[in-house]
C-alpha cells in the first residue's frame, strides 16, 4: 500500500488522524505517521516512514532539531554574523544532499567531522569572523602529531572548506584553513601474507571451527583469496555471475552504489583460477536449490573465524583486504603480469599503484627465474643443432593464472599504500 497519497486520487481530511502528541499525525489509508510542523511560518509535512508509534516519536524530535537547526545557520549565512558550528551545519547538509557523492562517502566524512570537532572542541562555539590563522595552524601541528596523515588531511580538508563557506557568506574574506597543513601521506603497512600450507592450515582450522557459520566463513575466506575481490563486492556476487562457460565471474558491486570509483551499472571480469571453479562447483553442488538471483556466500564477513585460527597457527592475523593482496601476490608468483592483474583488481590507474605494492615482488620472482636461464653447452648427443627443449612447457592462458605455486615456508610481505 502506497505510503504517502496519491496524487491521483483527492485527499480527505477523514484521511488523516492526530496523535497526542504535537506535530504527528497518521496517514490512515497506510498507517504511516508524519511529522506536520511550522518552523519560522513555513509548513512541513514529512513521512517519518513507520506504522510504530514508539519509533515514530523518535523520527520527530529529530527531524524537529534537523529542520530549526537548518533555518538558524541559514540565517546566520544570509546575515554573515555566524559561529564555525553554523558554517559546519551549512557544510554537512550540502554534503547529505550531494547527489555525487556515495553513502560510504559521506559516512566517512561525517565520521571526519566528529574527530574535528573532538579535537577542537571550543571551535563550534566560536565566531568564525574571529578564527585567525594562526589558531589554525597550531590545531594543525596537534592533529598531525595523533592522527594518521590520511585522516589529519580530510581534516584539514573539512576546515578549509567550511571556512569557504563563510567567506562565500561575507562573515570573512580570508580562510584561515589555509594555516592546517597538510601532511605527506604515510600509509604505507607491511603485510605479513600467510604461505600456501599456512593458508590452507588456516582455512581448514575456521571450516573445523564448531559453529554453524564455521564452513560457510572458511568458504568466504578462500573466495575472496581466490578471486581478490573487495568484502564489499563479495557479499553481492550471486550465481547469476559466476559463467562457468566462459570462466569468469562478473563482479558488479553494491546495486545502489556500483563499485569503488566507478558509475552504479560498471562491472569487470575476473577470471575463474582452478581453485576458484573447484570452488564454486563445490559449493553449486552441495547448494543443487540455489537461485540465480541467490548470494554465492552465506556470510558477509568473519573477521573474529580469522582471528582465532590466526592465532592458533601462531601467525599475524590477516583481515579480508589482506586476503586481496594475497590473490596478486599468488598471481605475480605464477607469472602474470601487473598491468592484468590490476585489471582483475578493478584499478582504474592502469597499474600504478599494483606496481608500487606489489612490484617488488615482481622483481623477486624475476630474479628468481633468471637463476634458472642458462648458456651452457648442449648435451652431447653426437648430433649437431641447437639444444634439445625441454620435456614439457606449458604457457597459462593470458587471462587465467597458472596453478597455484607448490608450498613454500616463506611468507610473503607486501607494502600496502
Amino acid at each position: 500500500m502506497s505510503e504517502s497519497p496519491q496524487l491521483a486520487t483527492p485527499e480527505k481530511e477523514s484521511d488523516w488522524t492526530k496523535t497526542p502528541y504535537a506535530n504527528l499525525i497518521r496517514y490512515e489509508p497506510s498507517k504511516v505517521y508524519f511529522a506536520r510542523l511550522r518552523v519560522k511560518g513555513k509548513l512541513i509535512r514529512r513521512s517519518l516512514k513507520t506504522s510504530v508509534l514508539t519509533v515514530a516519536k523518535m523520527r520527530l524530535a529529530d527531524l524537529e532539531k534537523e529542520e530549526r537547526s537548518k533555518v538558524k545557520s541559514q540565517e546566520a549565512v544570509t546575515e554573515g554574523k555566524m559561529t564555525f558550528g553554523d558554517c559546519l551545519e551549512v557544510f554537512k547538509t550540502r554534503l547529505d544532499g550531494d547527489p555525487n557523492a556515495k553513502p560510504k562517502t559521506k559516512e566517512y566524512y561525517h565520521q571526519r567531522i566528529l574527530a574535528l570537532s573532538r579535537s577542537w572542541p571550543e571551535l563550534a562555539s566560536m565566531d568564525i569572523g574571529r578564527v585567525t590563522r594562526t589558531q589554525c595552524t597550531e590545531w594543525g601541528i596537534r592533529n598531525a602529531a595523533k592522527c594518521s596523515s590520511s585522516s589529519h588531511n580530510h581534516a584539514v580538508s573539512i576546515l578549509r572548506r567550511v571556512f569557504d563557506i563563510a567567506v562565500e557568506a561575507g562573515a570573512r574574506y580570508d580562510n584561515p584553513g589555509l594555516g592546517a597543513k597538510r601532511v605527506k601521506e604515510h600509509t604505507i603497512k607491511n603485510v605479513i601474507l600467510p604461505s600456501f600450507e599456512q593458508f590452507q592450515q588456516l582455512v581448514e582450522l575456521i571450516r573445523k571451527g564448531g559453529n554453524g557459520l564455521s564452513k560457510p566463513s572458511s568458504e568466504l575466506v578462500e573466495f575472496l583469496a581466490y578471486g581478490g575481490f573487495r568484502i564489499g563486492e563479495a557479499r553481492h556476487i550471486t550465481w547469476a555471475d559466476c559463467d562457468f562457460r566462459r570462466g569468469v565471474i562478473i563482479v558488479r558491486g553494491d546495486p545502489a552504489t556500483g563499485l569503488k570509483g566507478r558509475r552504479v551499472g560498471d562491472s569487470r571480469n575476473v577470471p575463474m583460477i582452478p581453485d576458484m571453479r573447484s570452488l564454486l562447483e563445490r559449493l553449486r553442488a552441495e547448494r543443487p536449490e540455489a537461485k540465480p538471483e541467490d548470494s554465492v556466500m552465506l556470510v558477509y564477513e568473519c573477521p573474529v573465524s580469522i582471528k582465532r585460527a590466526s592465532k592458533v597457527l601462531g601467525i599475524k592475523r590477516i583481515s579480508h583486504h589482506d586476503l586481496r593482496h594475497l590473490f596478486a601476490t599468488r598471481s605475480i608468483e605464477s607469472g602474470v603480469d601487473i598491468p592484468t592483474i590490476s585489471r582483475w583488481l578493478g584499478h582504474k590507474d592502469g597499474g600504478a599503484l599494483a606496481m608500487k605494492t606489489y612490484g617488488h615482488l615482481r622483481d623477486e620472482h624475476s630474479q628468481k627465474m633468471a637463476g634458472i636461464v642458462t648458456f651452457g653447452k648442449a648435451p652431447q648427443n653426437g648430433n649437431a643443432g641447437p639444444p634439445s627443449p625441454p620435456e614439457s612447457v606449458t604457457k597459462p592462458p593470458e587471462d587465467t593464472p597458472a596453478n597455484t605455486p607448490a608450498p613454500t615456508e616463506q611468507e610473503t610481505s607486501v607494502s600496502v599504500y
